[in-house]
């Protein structure tokens, strides 16, 4: 699901080839991700229709976590696909439904997509990662959608000319 949104998103835009480091094209969500990520590695990832298994280079940054063939991403890169972990709902290993060691998944409401590391340390620290991500964007999700009511300006009743309202003279 998560892949076919960012092949819909890809296609849309396609057109445009005007991407600069400087202004990161909107199927990106305008995240810079050839620079500055919070977590990239190599993962085994299956495939979203052919449940071949397939590494990629991932990269986490800002919420997003993309993935590439290579890992030589630059600005100018294409993203195989992205996933925006704000959707998600868990990460947590996934050995005893894979039979596979280091496997881990991901989940969100519309499907589970799984992974596997090159090692235990690896995919502890994926999970550590994409957990932190998902609970820091599904926190300033939920916390713009707070409303504060005591903040609210209150409209109070105000009696019309009375002689409590007048000034003192």
């Amino acid at each position: 699901m998560a892949a076919s949104l960012w092949r819909a998103v890809m296609d849309s835009v396609s057109g445009s080839s005007s991407s600069s480091p400087s202004a990161p094209d909107a199927a990106s969500g305008g995240v810079e991700f050839w620079h500055g990520a919070e977590r990239a590695g190599w993962l085994n990832k299956q495939g979203e229709y052919i449940k071949t298994w397939r590494r990629r280079w991932f990269v986490l940054k800002q919420g997003r976590l993309f993935w590439f063939k290579d890992p030589a991403v630059t600005w100018a890169s294409v993203p195989r696909g992205v996933i925006p972990v704000a959707s998600c709902l868990t990460v947590k290993g996934a050995e005893d439904v894979l039979n596979r060691q280091f496997a881990f998944e991901l989940s969100t409401p519309a499907e589970t997509m799984y992974f596997i590391a090159d090692s235990e340390k690896e995919k502890e620290e994926w999970i550590n990662s994409i957990g932190r991500s998902i609970v820091q964007h599904s926190r300033s999700i939920a916390d713009a959608e707070v409303v504060d009511y005591d903040s609210r300006p209150q409209a109070t009743a105000q009696p019309k000319d009375s002689e409590e309202n007048l000034p003192a003279a």
